[in-house]
């Protein structure tokens, strides 16, 4: 990817800002050819980002050279956009580590760096952030720029107009880059994508732009952008019905080549004499550089470990949770013209990329917009139609209000599928979804469920299809399960009615979802001990199974449940109230997440460091039944 030449390579003599500045013009080119060398080589061995960092390289680069890091603010709305800001702050020698336990954070995390002033996860952030940090600099009388990189996706984003239309009222400096690539996960859609496609696309204004980026570059300096922008505002109202940003009260530039670096950092010199807000428009091209990523942006956005040279990724074991959801639910709206698909901005993550093709009329991508998924989910309901509101258990979260004032208050009927349902592994804290059990389960009227295997997950889904008195929901987690064969024909399962796999007396052993698997191991080491165990199929976290627990909580001389989420407010939570309701005093040992954000890593490297595993729970119930636990081995140095 990076041209020939003689020249010793730039990139291994950068370690802050300061060298990037130093960096000859005529070397700007290779640089960033070999910042995405780099990126391709590391993002290949761990997982992560591609598309959108190969995207930004140039513009990063000119970030660094035209702004004064970590005086000067520069936040990225989302920040999985950020490798190479980590790689040009100090961090290239760690890049290798990326998503990784012990290693760099997969976003941006002010714990990690000074240069990371913000940290974020989700859309939508870092205009609301980064104005309250140029509130914060106008109080305390300070002159630092602020310099928010925001995606076109961002704009999807009813938090970032709720941003914009505080801005000029707030302060007076203040730069916005739209960094424009037609993508946020999926192809963006609605009215705002057709509005930037309307300003990239008019042949009259692209022309104006040719020839104003030529003038710039040819006569240079700030008299040069004053009046490329006075011939340009001139000709805006002209050739647009209206630029809207500057019906917001910004000065709108653009839009200009993202991957221009010379022509960037000017712009940027520019814009920090402006003593006015002002948005940038850049066009960049999502996985710049590198053929695989370009063919198929949706797969690079974010992806597993691949092979460099073709960008093949290693097939999966079976079909995950999220391919298998896609393909009944649309197998069921086959026969069922009620159902209708609602995501935001994720139809491949959720599977509902096969639902869109078999179902187009049905399906509804509303861009990184969920609390209007939920509310628009609530408006369908209401006229007879059987939404399914799909999106990961961490954005659920964003519509949180609108579960209970609109969907559950109402009692409608929709259905809430919370894909990416506990750890989420090398995506860190901001992507775990371990909060829905706790954010849910109290909301009056609701059904919760979540399935054991990829059979069990058939018919709840079906069962979810066919259930008709108010909103249901079910949470999954991310990937493969245990390999069980799917349902052709589900069943209905009745609502609140747990699944008894094994009896016993002494230990009963409730298993949620893809915990089921560990009290089941549980379960065979107590036995090889001579305890026997009773194991329980949770399936319903509301309603509860309150008579089946309770039947075997009173022999019993302990009772462990396991979930995958935090263990405040989870269901080993609703278990022990239960009991307590029904005043059995059995003790009760919980196998589930600490009471802390949980750092990026493996699961299962994850899992045994915070005790979530079947011979730690081995441990805490023979410390109930006064028992010792054998002795751990050491292995030999």
């Amino acid at each position: 990817m990076t041209a020939k030449r003689n020249k010793q390579p730039i990139l291994p003599k950068i370690n802050d800002p300061a060298d990037v500045r130093a960096v000859p013009e005529e070397d700007l080119a290779l640089l960033a050819g070999e910042i995405r060398e780099e990126l391709v080589h590391a993002v290949s061995k761990t997982g992560g980002h591609l598309g959108p960092n190969l995207g930004v390289v140039e513009l990063t680069i000119a970030l660094h050279r035209a702004f004064n890091s970590p005086a000067d603010k520069i936040l990225f709305d989302v920040s999985h956009q950020g490798y190479v800001h980590k790689m040009l702050t100090g961090r290239r020698g760690q890049i290798d580590s990326i998503r990784q336990h012990g290693g760099l954070n997969g976003f941006l995390l002010r714990t990690e760096s000074e240069h990371d002033c913000y940290g974020a996860g989700h859309a939508g952030t870092a205009l609301s952030a980064g104005l309250g940090m140029a509130a914060a600099r106008d109080l305390r009388g300070s002159d630092e720029h602020v310099v928010v990189v925001a995606g076109d996706a961002a704009f999807t984003c009813g938090v970032s107009f709720e941003a914009l239309n505080n801005v000029a009222e707030t302060t007076r400096r203040f730069i916005v880059v739209l960094n424009d690539n037609e993508w946020s996960i999926s192809r963006n859609v609605g009215a705002i994508a057709t509005y930037l496609n309307q300003i990239r696309a008019n042949p009259s204004y692209a022309h104006l732009h040719e020839q104003v980026a030529k003038f710039i570059r040819s006569v240079g300096g700030q008299s040069a952008l004053h009046l490329a922008h006075k011939v340009e505002s001139g000709m805006k109202h002209i050739l647009l019905p209206s630029v809207i940003f500057e019906d917001l009260g910004f000065r709108y530039y653009g839009p200009i080549d993202g991957h221009d670096t010379a022509l960037l950092t000017r712009t940027f010199e520019f814009l920090k004499t402006q003593n006015e807000p002002v948005i940038l428009h850049i066009l960049t091209t999502k996985g710049k550089g590198y053929a695989p990523a370009l063919q198929q942006p949706d797969k690079f956005h974010g992806l597993g470990k691949f092979k460099p040279d073709t960008g093949e990724t290693e097939p999966s074991a079976g079909p995950t949770y999220s391919q298998i959801f896609g393909t009944k639910l649309s197998d069921f709206a086959d026969h069922n013209n009620r159902i209708v698909a609602i995501t935001a901005a994720m139809a491949g993550g959720t599977g509902l990329s096969t639902f869109e093709k078999r179902h187009p009329d049905r399906y509804h991508d509303v861009g990184i917009a969920e609390e209007h998924a939920a509310l628009f989910a609530c408006g369908l309901a209401t006229q007879g139609f059987k939404p399914f509101l799909t999106i990961y258990s961490t954005f659920m979260q964003r519509a949180y209000d609108m579960i209970i004032h609109d969907i559950a208050l109402q009692n409608l009927n929709v259905a809430l599928c919370m894909d990416r349902a506990g750890l989420s592994g090398d995506d860190g804290p901001t992507h775990h979804g371990l909060f829905d059990i706790g954010y849910l389960r109290h909301i009056p009227g609701i059904v919760f469920m979540q399935p054991k295997d990829e059979e069990e997950f058939t018919d709840m889904l079906w069962t979810m299809a066919n259930y008709h008195r108010g909103p249901i929901a079910i949470r999954y987690p991310r990937g493969a399960g245990t390999g069980a064969v799917p349902k052709e024909h589900p069943q209905i399962l009745e609502i609140g009615q747990s699944e008894v796999l094994r009896h016993g007396r002494r230990v009963l052993l409730i298993g949620l979802g893809n915990m089921v698997e560990m009290a089941e191991q549980t379960a065979d080491l107590l036995a090889a001990r001579g305890i026997d165990a009773a194991v329980v199929n949770a399936r319903w976290i509301k309603p509860l199974d309150r008579q089946t627990i309770e039947f075997f909580a009173r022999a019993a001389e302990v009772v462990c449940t396991f979930e995958d989420h935090v263990l405040h407010n989870g269901f080993g939570c609703a278990v022990i109230e239960a009991l307590a309701d029904a005043r059995i005093t059995t003790p009760v040992v919980r196998i589930g997440w600490p009471d802390e954000f949980i750092e990026h890593g493996s699961v299962p490297v994850l899992r045994a460091q915070h005790g979530i595993t079947a011979e730690a729970a081995v441990e805490k119930i023979l410390a109930e039944l006064h028992m010792e636990a054998a002795p751990k081995t050491t292995s030999a140095a």
